[in-house]
């Protein structure tokens, strides 16, 4: 059994979970849409380039979360994630799962996103583990801060390591999808990478370094 990795934001769905996110808190009324909505883009922008520091993503769009408990997050982010994810996972995406669940693989995503919104995206796709940005819970609700290191670029790797110590696991024959030039220390350790939709900096080594680059729809 070996195990298949995936990215979520432009890997396994059309987008971007966490900018959709703070879209659905501008029509909830948590925010102003347009203020939060142009600095959210202003922030993405900068992940698009491989400039972003996510500190500073996560103290801006966790701040309406404050005081806000698990379970109220919890009971809007059901509906949200039927209504404007689901409608946007890649088929090609359910597909390759499929195919790796078959040949006994072990599946985990591995995001940037908070795990507010991975893991129930995850299990929409039958995928039960995953690791994301823990959120700190203080007195019973969400601080606006971020626990242990962020899955963000040399963070996933250091987070995944720490995973296959804690199940006893290793990355033997491991497969990792991605789209993303912030990815590259994650697809440069791993025995299968493979690039999905990528941008031009990942397309450029995936040709360079002959590996497969999938175009899901």
């Amino acid at each position: 059994m070996a195990l298949a990795i995936f990215d979520l934001d432009e890997t396994l769905i059309h987008g971007d979970c966490a900018t959709l996110w703070s879209e659905q808190m501008g029509r909830l009324g948590w925010v102003d849409p347009e203020s939060f909505m142009r600095r959210n883009n202003e922030l993405m922008d900068a992940y698009s380039h491989g400039k972003l520091r996510m500190e500073d993503y996560m103290d801006f769009s966790l701040e309406p979360l404050i005081g806000r408990t698990p379970e109220e997050v919890e009971h809007l982010v059901g509906p949200w994630v039927e209504d404007f994810i689901e409608p946007i996972i890649f088929s090609d995406a359910t597909k390759t799962i499929a195919a790796h669940r078959k040949a006994g693989d072990r599946i985990l995503v591995i995001s940037a996103s908070g795990t507010h919104l991975v893991k129930p995206i995850a299990d929409r796709l039958g995928i039960d583990e995953v690791l994301g940005i823990e959120l700190e819970v203080a007195h019973g609700v969400y601080s606006g801060r971020t626990v242990g290191t962020l899955t963000y670029r040399e963070g996933k790797i250091t987070r995944l390591l720490e995973w296959l110590d804690a199940e006893e696991e290793n990355l033997e024959g491991a497969s990792f999808y991605s789209d993303s030039r912030n990815d590259l220390p994650l697809l440069l350790k791993v025995d299968y990478p493979h690039v999905v939709n990528p941008d031009p900096v990942l397309l450029a080594e995936a040709e360079k370094s002959g590996w497969p680059i999938h175009l899901w729809k």
